[in-house]
C-alpha cells in the first residue's frame, strides 16, 4: 500500500478536482487493499516466526551460492540486506557503481541463462537485486544451490 499527500493547493491539481491524473496498478482497488491489509496483519501477528525464518533461508541461499562459486573457482561476491540480495561476478567487495562495474557481466549472463533453463528465475541483470519470499522452502534453497553448481561450470567457461 502507499499514499501521498501535500498542501491543498497541490492536491487540488489532482483529478477529479484538477487536470493532473494519477493512476497506478490496482490504485484504489478494494481487493488489492484488502489483500494488503490482510498481509500486514499476518506479518504483524507472525513477525516472531516469519522474519527470522526468512532471514535464515536467505542467508543459506546467498552463502550456498557463494560457496558453490568458490568451489568452481568463479570470483563472486555478494551483498544482502534481509531478504534482498545480489551476487556480483567479481572478487569484491562491491560498494558503489565503480566496484559493481568491474563485474563480469558475460559470465553472469551465462549463469543466469543456465539457472533459467533449469527452472530458477533470477533478475536478468547483474545489477538488479533478487528477493526471497515466505513462500520459499528449504527444498527450494537446496534445489537452487544444486542448479547453481551446474551453472557455475558454464559461467566459468
Amino acid at each position: 500500500m502507499g499514499a501521498y499527500g501535500g498542501r491543498s493547493e497541490i492536491m487540488n491539481l489532482v483529478a477529479p478536482l484538477g487536470p493532473m491524473y494519477q493512476a497506478g496498478t490496482l490504485s484504489g482497488n478494494p481487493l488489492a487493499m484488502a489483500a494488503g491489509l490482510a498481509t500486514l496483519r499476518h506479518l504483524r501477528e507472525q513477525k516472531q516466526e516469519v522474519y527470522p525464518r526468512l532471514d535464515k533461508l536467505t542467508g543459506e541461499l546467498v552463502l550456498g551460492i557463494a560457496a558453490a562459486a568458490k568451489d568452481a573457482g568463479v570470483p563472486v561476491c555478494h551483498n544482502r540486506v534481509g531478504s534482498m540480495f545480489t551476487w556480483f561476478f567479481t572478487r569484491g567487495p562491491v560498494t558503489d557503481w565503480t566496484s559493481a562495474s568491474k563485474s563480469d557481466t558475460k559470465a553472469f549472463a551465462r549463469f543466469f541463462q543456465t539457472m533459467l533453463d533449469n527452472g530458477v528465475y533470477l533478475p536478468p541483470s547483474q545489477f538488479e537485486a533478487a528477493f526471497l519470499s515466505t513462500a520459499h522452502t528449504e527444498q527450494d534453497i537446496e534445489q537452487t544451490t544444486a542448479v547453481a553448481k551446474q551453472a557455475f561450470a558454464v559461467a566459468h567457461v
